[in-house]
């Protein structure tokens, strides 16, 4: 059995999601802003109030680095951090008026990269993909 790296399912992934982020990257350079710090703009933009564990849960990554992604933000004075109202240990992320602000200007740009990296894939068949990458994920949890 012959098993190749630039065919294999993960590599593609990979490949495609860097190509991605570097892309994306690119587009948010005016705006200071990484492909890292968009996820948590993001979360923000759709719900507010969330802890630093819950969104790293949703974006994926660990406490370290979710915090280090909020310290820069909240260095930018896009987010701020107040005190959760239960659990005094905790604390919540809070968008600031600029925070909501880049939303009109990046969300714009993400949604015309993806427009270009869907050039030539019919609405059903890329949203089959989000469908089966999904269930790729679900069997692997």
């Amino acid at each position: 059995m012959e098993f190749k790296l630039e065919d294999s399912l993960g590599f593609i992934l990979n490949k495609t999601n860097t190509k991605l982020k570097n892309k994306l990257f690119q587009r948010f350079n005016d705006y200071n802003v990484t492909p890292e710090q968009w996820s948590v703009l993001n979360c923000l933009w759709v719900q507010e109030g969330l802890t630093p564990k819950e969104l790293a849960d949703i974006i994926f990554k660990d406490k370290p680095n979710t915090n280090r992604i909020l310290e820069k933000l909240q260095m930018k004075d896009l987010i701020v951090r107040k005190p959760h109202p239960v659990d005094k240990r905790a604390y919540q992320i809070f968008l600031t008026k600029s925070g909501w602000a880049l939303r009109d200007e990046l969300v714009p740009k993400a949604m015309q990269l993806l427009e270009e990296a869907t050039i030539g894939i019919e609405k059903q068949k890329a949203a089959e993909l989000i469908k089966v990458l999904n269930q790729i994920y679900d069997n692997l949890n």
